[in-house]
């Protein structure tokens, strides 16, 4: 059956028989999870494996935001607490091969708390660089303040992810730290110059352009169009995510239920697509809104399939490690710098 080219939802702790039928009938090429959806870890692995039978394929992407602070659906004292990336950057200061290390070691543990429930796609690292007044949105979930710490302890991470077998997903193209409003409330805009862009806030993503899978900011930049923001911008996914960065994997939307976006349900689904989005991530779980989404974007195909079976083929075989060894030399480089679990 033809996969369509976006990411649901869902409203609860199962699916409902509605949501089956839905997600049978639409064929979405993954499914995001939220607190919303999370409750234990046997409950986790009968949704996902509930999405995965809807639609019949045993590897189809399901993807969640577990970043660590306060960007973390899976909680204690279900699962373990991971420190926010800001706690790395600190380590990083001190001690740049710790900070490196311990980001590493953030990734795989969170990984293969991630694996364990099915869940192959994680939305991390945050890429973002931030200035005196970024928003709270940011705040402490960035790792630095400098593009070249950023990436590395961005990398560090996804590599992490990787090492345990699970896809990482870097945001927020082409950044999202000059942003003094909540993108999920009202819609940013940056009044930068395209020369501080490029050496500050692109600059960050480059180094990890290689890697498959990416995420758009609903954030405007007026320097490159003033008009509308990334997510539905073909001059910044061209010319700057796909050209001044390099970027040439899978490219997701931003969640276009946020309230950055102001057009009709339809409307920002097919002019994401149109702006050069790959796929279209929905996550609220409302199914009139879903049907609006499923309605409005294509089948998978062209360079969008190649890119998204390029992303899958990707993942490795999840390392073998001693994971409480792993657990204990993470919390003695964090301890350093005064975070506890």
């Amino acid at each position: 059956m033809t996969v369509s080219a976006f990411i649901s939802g869902c409203e609860g702790l199962t699916l409902s028989r509605i949501e089956r039928q839905f997600l049978g009938d639409s064929n979405p090429w993954g499914l995001i999870l939220f607190g919303r959806n999370i409750e234990t870890p046997e409950q986790v692995e009968r949704l996902v494996a509930s999405f995965r039978d809807c639609v019949g394929r045993h590897d189809a992407p399901v993807l969640i935001d577990q970043e660590g602070g306060r960007v973390q659906r899976l909680k204690p004292p279900q699962w373990p607490a991971y420190p926010p990336g800001a706690v790395f950057g600190r380590l990083e200061q001190a001690d740049a091969e710790k900070g490196c290390r311990a980001a590493m070691l953030g990734g795989l543990l969170i990984g293969t708390d991630l694996l364990r429930l099915g869940i192959n796609v994680d939305c991390l690292p945050v890429l973002d660089v931030p200035v005196s007044d970024t928003t709270k949105a940011i705040g402490d979930r960035a790792y630095a303040d400098t593009p070249e710490r950023v990436s590395r302890l961005g990398a560090a991470a996804a590599e992490g992810l990787i090492s345990a077998g699970v896809l990482p997903v870097i945001k927020h193209l082409p950044g999202h730290g000059r942003a003094v409003v909540d993108s999920h409330l009202e819609l940013p805009r940056v009044a930068a110059d395209l020369s501080a862009l490029s050496n500050h806030d692109f600059a960050a993503f480059r180094p990890l352009a290689d890697y498959p899978l990416g995420m758009t900011a609903h954030v405007v930049y007026e320097a490159i169009d003033p008009d509308n923001p990334a997510t539905l911008s073909a001059a910044v996914i061209e010319t700057v995510i796909r050209q001044q960065i390099g970027f040439q994997g899978l490219l997701m939307s931003d969640d276009i239920s946020m309230g950055a976006l102001q057009s009709a349900m339809p409307q920002r689904a097919a002019s994401a697509i149109r702006a050069g989005c790959d796929m279209v991530l929905h996550c609220n779980g409302l199914m009139a809104e879903m049907l609006d989404v499923a309605a409005n974007v294509p089948a998978l195909g062209g360079m969008a399939l190649t890119r998204a079976n390029a992303a899958l083929a990707s993942r490795k075989t999840p390392v073998t490690l001693d994971e409480p060894a792993v657990r204990a030399e993470l919390a003695s480089l964090l301890a350093t710098v005064g975070w506890e679990a």
